[in-house]
């Protein structure tokens, strides 16, 4: 897939709230500091574009940038960010979970995984989370140009080996790296897949 347009939508504090059209979304969300943004950067070709989400007062913002005026790419805020205090959490978490189980244009939830750390815990509640509401959800290995080539690989399979004794049945999952690019045409393409789908859907 070829991203020729992507230009930043809206910011939206509630769910009910997000632009009202029949496009699918594909929403990003993970834990802070996990590359969020910066992998946003790297598949649109936008050095700049995920900085909107990242200026003060929109961190707790829901944000859409419309792609090639075909589909939505969402920002979601990061979870599990231990300064915020509790109101503050709770509301993030109220925000992140009713546009995750009640927004109908949600085609695919991509979750960031920092590719260097073991299992944490607070991604693990939010993947069974997914999982036990049926949340369309794909994982996003983060950050892969840190870790040496040979390491890449086990990093990967021990954490799919440890969803395993909760999942029946994996999601997809892809390797990146927004420093070297890595995984960005895989990435792109499984949309662009999910998309020719819908579209035949429609058609039909």
């Amino acid at each position: 897939m070829n991203i020729n347009t992507a230009k930043f939508i809206v910011s939206s504090p509630r769910a009910d709230m997000c632009p009202q059209t029949t496009l699918p979304e594909y929403a990003f969300i993970g834990r802070s500091n996990v590359g969020k943004s910066s992998l946003i950067n790297m598949l649109t070709g936008r050095s700049k574009l995920a900085m909107t989400s990242s200026t003060p007062g929109k961190t707790m913002l829901i944000n859409h940038f419309l792609i090639n005026e075909q589909w939505y790419l969402v920002d979601l805020p990061g979870y599990g960010f231990a300064l915020r205090g509790k109101r503050e959490m709770d509301k993030l978490r109220n925000l992140i979970d009713h546009y995750v189980l009640d927004r109908q244009q949600l085609t695919c939830l991509f979750v960031l995984i920092d590719i260097r750390h073991e299992p944490q815990q607070k991604d693990l509640d939010f993947l069974n989370f997914c999982g036990e509401n049926a949340v369309p959800i794909a994982l996003v290995f983060t950050k892969a140009d840190k870790l040496p080539l040979m390491k890449r690989k086990p990093a990967v399979t021990a954490y799919l080996d440890h969803l395993k004794e909760a999942w029946e049945e994996l999601p997809p999952h892809f390797v990146t790296s927004s420093e070297t690019r890595q995984g960005r045409e895989e990435l792109l393409d499984y949309i662009e897949e999910i998309n020719r789908s819908l579209s035949g859907q429609q058609k039909a």
